[in-house]
Formats: structure tokens, C-alpha cells, sequence
């Protein structure tokens, strides 16, 4: 049985603070609402504490959800920055820059590998053997696009149409009105899959709106999930006019807004779907930063209650909004964690009293890692122009940062904050984030507080 467990790239957004350029629809495959086929292969959960889209797994609508490719590079198992912008638009996968997130699609088996399908580079699917039909052929399963799949392998490259499934729902594939129930792992074998776009199965309410962690006045991070038809777009209310947002990344379902007022708490927005038009006859939703959040909301996920401007939803029996104020900022508990190594965070010894450091590995892949790290003012007084520098372990080098400014001189890396937060209070903190090439372990020494 070949089992897929690679760690996934959908973590290695979590804080994707100062990576935001506005996407535009770029890939030149065909968007399946007619039925195409590809590899299937699975993953055991999303990153924590986002999955690609940008949301926690326990606030996904579905238990059952798909990832899809970041690349379309037949051959070309590189790595390029994400979001995918310049000439790199051309390399654009299925993924299409997190355009496609929040959408459905309804998947059913195909056939299965009798030889060596196992993804390896520049290598035939099904080596030494062929896709035959069996009794699970037919089963169907629709699950929602909340990862994607950027891995240097021939699924990832190769195949346009692969899709990489939660492993919870192989056996939840139904066949003559009951779930196939043994599907995985006798008869799995990296199966070909049939798939197309569709409409939310039984959609009813209307959208969902939690604040990220992190989100603070000066960068209010939101995320927008129950979708009728997935979400191209967000337009906030600021300063007298509608303002596009920036996706938070290529976190398809997460943007960075702004307030009705220059710093302010209150917001306004408006959403456009997958076809690019603006929900429910452009529906306006007001809403507030939560209290609970203070300087920056320290959960994953923050959900906050609206008010509209506009029709009425439709009736639900449906989990959707309610307009009284919920009872707990905390979100949903989500499964099992991703096999994706992620120690638990420990404080790193500091040259300087006036700060703590703590930093933990994300996600790691062959040949590279992403790592957050955040920084405690512990003094008593204001830290203007916020600095850490540390020396990286031989072999790292950086590849991309944010929410702060990294330059490096050899293996010395030093970092200042962000434009928006220079100086840290007594007693906050500041976390930023990094994408680096080398070995995830050891971590860095030598941390100095500037």
C-alpha cells in the first residue's frame, strides 16, 4: 500500500503578513465543471494552525476536504514563491493563487494501480502495471478545497488534475446509497479520480467571519468561509469608498481589510464569488474588532457576529451566524494535528533581559523549513525599533520572511519589526515569521535582543 504523508505547504502560510499582491485568475487549465481525472493520494490533516485556504480545520464546513496543486511544471520539481506572480503566473496549478478555495467538488473513484505509482520525479504514473476497474468504481464524495499541494513530486507537477484527499474520508466514499467502509487500506493503491467543480451541496445562510491570529486594527486579518460558490474577492468600506483588499497571501479564504476609519475597530465588507460577483446583491457586512482580541487576537480563530445591509438570507437549519454574540471566542476543536513535525514552542535564552524569543518549526519539507518565532517586550518600559538578531546553523539560508524585515550577513540573520510595528509596549509581543532552505533542526543561537 502506498501512503502519502508529505508535510504540507498549506502550513507554510500561517502568518503570511507582508506577502500580499491582489490575485487575478491565472492558470490556463480549464476550470473542471465537466468531469476530469487524475491521480488521487491523501494526507492525514491540515497544518496547524491553518490550511492552506486559511482557516482551521474545525471551522472547515466538511470534514471531507481536498487539496489541490500550487504548480502545474511538468518536469520541473522546483520551488517558486508563493503567491505565484510575474512570469511565474504561467506555472500556476489548479490551486490558482488560493482562488479556488472555499469551492466543491464532487469526487468519484476510478480505477486502481496494479504496478508502482508512487509519485517519484520524472517517472511514469503506474509503472510496470495498469489501471484496472474494481467494485469501488462509481463511489462519489463531495468535499470542499481547503489545502494545497506544492511538494516536488510527479502528483504535485505532473498531474494538473490530481487531487490529495483527507485520509478520514476514503472510506466515506458512497456506493449504492452506503459508505464503501474499506476502501483504504487494502484497496486504495493511489486510485485515479474523476472530479468536477460543483455549487455547496444544500446551501443555506449566509457567510462566516473570524479574525486570524494576530489581527490587530493595523492589520485586521479576516477569514470568510461558508460560501455558496468559493471567493474570489473582499471589499472593505474605508475612509468613504469601497477599497479592494489584499489576499492574505494565497490563503484564498483570508484577506487583509481595513476599518471605516484610518486604525479604527469597525468594519464593512462586501464579498465576491468564485464567477466574480458580489454575494447576495452585494450584501454589506458591519462587524467589530471582538474585545476579547485586546492589542491582537491570540486564538487561530476569532468569530465574530454582523450585522447586514441588504436581502435577508434565506431561512437555515444550517450552523450559520447568529446575530447574538456568541459565548466563546475560541474556535472549534480540530483533529488529530498533521504528521508535519511541529515541536512545541520553547523560550530561547536571550543576551537581553528586555525580551523573550520563543520559536517553533511550522512545517518542514525535504531541504527546507518554515518557522515562527515571537518576540516578548519583558521590560517595563516602551522598545522602540524592536530587534532580535541571532546566528542561523550552518547550511540555512533565508528564503522569504514576514510581519518583519530579516537581512543577513552570512549566518548572522538580523531582525527588525515591520513598518506597522516598530516599537512594542511593555509587555506585548511581536510574531513573525520565516521561510528558510537548510535542515529544521538545531534551531538558532546566540539570540540578542538589539
Amino acid at each position: 500500500m502506498l501512503r502519502r504523508k508529505w508535510n504540507r505547504l498549506g502550513a507554510l502560510v500561517v502568518f503570511c503578513l507582508a506577502v500580499l499582491l491582489w490575485q487575478q485568475p491565472v492558470h490556463a487549465l480549464p476550470d473542471p465543471v465537466n468531469p476530469v481525472t487524475g491521480n488521487g493520494t491523501w494526507f492525514d490533516a491540515l497544518g496547524s494552525p491553518y490550511g492552506g485556504c486559511g482557516l482551521p480545520q474545525g471551522q472547515l464546513d466538511s470534514p471531507h476536504f481536498v487539496a489541490l496543486n500550487v504548480y502545474n511544471t511538468p518536469g520541473d520539481y522546483n520551488f517558486y514563491p508563493r503567491p505565484l506572480t510575474g512570469a511565474n503566473l504561467a506555472k500556476a496549478g489548479m490551486w490558482n493563487n488560493g482562488l479556488n478555495c472555499g469551492r466543491y467538488v464532487q469526487v468519484t473513484v476510478s480505477d486502481y494501480c496494479t504496478g508502482i505509482n508512487d509519485g517519484a520525479p520524472g517517472q511514469a504514473f503506474c509503472r510496470n502495471g495498469s489501471w484496472v476497474t474494481d467494485a469501488y468504481n462509481g463511489a462519489t464524495l463531495t468535499m470542499i478545497v481547503a489545502d494545497s499541494c506544492g511538494d516536488p513530486n510527479g502528483w504535485c507537477r505532473d498531474d494538473p488534475y490530481h487531487l490529495d484527499l483527507a485520509k478520514a474520508s476514503l472510506n466515506q466514499f458512497v456506493k449504492n446509497g452506503a459508505p464503501v467502509g474499506d476502501m483504504e487500506p487494502a484497496h486504495w493503491n493511489n486510485r485515479r479520480l474523476t472530479w468536477k467543480f460543483v455549487p455547496a451541496p444544500s446551501y443555506s445562510g449566509d457567510i462566516r467571519i473570524g479574525f486570524l491570529q494576530g489581527a490587530q486594527v493595523w492589520w485586521p486579518a479576516i477569514a470568510v468561509s461558508h460560501l455558496a460558490n468559493g471567493i474570489h474577492g473582499v471589499e472593505y468600506f474605508a475612509n468613504g469608498s469601497w477599497q479592494t483588499a489584499q489576499m492574505n497571501g494565497d490563503m484564498g479564504q483570508s484577506y487583509v481589510i481595513g476599518g471605516t476609519t484610518t486604525g479604527g475597530s469597525q468594519f464593512q465588507i462586501r464579498v465576491r464569488d468564485a464567477s466574480d460577483q458580489l454575494i447576495n446583491n452585494g450584501r454589506v457586512y458591519s462587524f467589530s474588532l471582538p474585545t476579547s482580541c485586546g492589542s491582537n487576537c491570540g486564538p487561530a480563530y476569532t468569530p465574530v457576529t454582523y450585522t447586514t445591509n441588504g436581502p435577508s438570507p434565506s431561512p437555515s437549519p444550517s450552523p450559520s451566524p447568529s446575530p447574538s454574540p456568541s459565548p466563546s471566542p475560541s474556535p472549534s476543536p480540530s483533529p488529530s494535528p498533521s504528521p508535519s513535525p511541529s515541536p512545541s514552542p520553547s523560550p530561547s535564552p536571550s543576551a537581553v533581559a528586555r525580551c523573550s524569543v520563543t520559536y517553533e518549526v511550522a512545517s518542514s519539507w525535504q531541504g527546507a523549513f518554515n518557522a515562527n518565532v515571537t518576540v516578548r517586550n519583558t521590560g517595563t518600559t516602551a522598545w522602540n525599533n524592536w530587534g532580535v538578531r541571532w546566528t542561523a546553523p550552518a547550511g540555512v539560508t533565508l528564503t522569504s520572511a514576514w510581519n518583519a524585515v530579516i537581512t543577513t550577513s552570512g549566518s548572522t540573520w538580523t531582525i527588525r519589526g515591520p513598518s506597522w510595528q516598530t516599537n512594542l509596549a511593555a509587555g506585548a509581543t511581536a510574531t513573525f515569521g520565516f521561510q528558510a532552505g537548510g535542515s529544521s533542526t538545531p534551531g538558532p543561537s546566540a539570540i540578542t535582543c538589539l
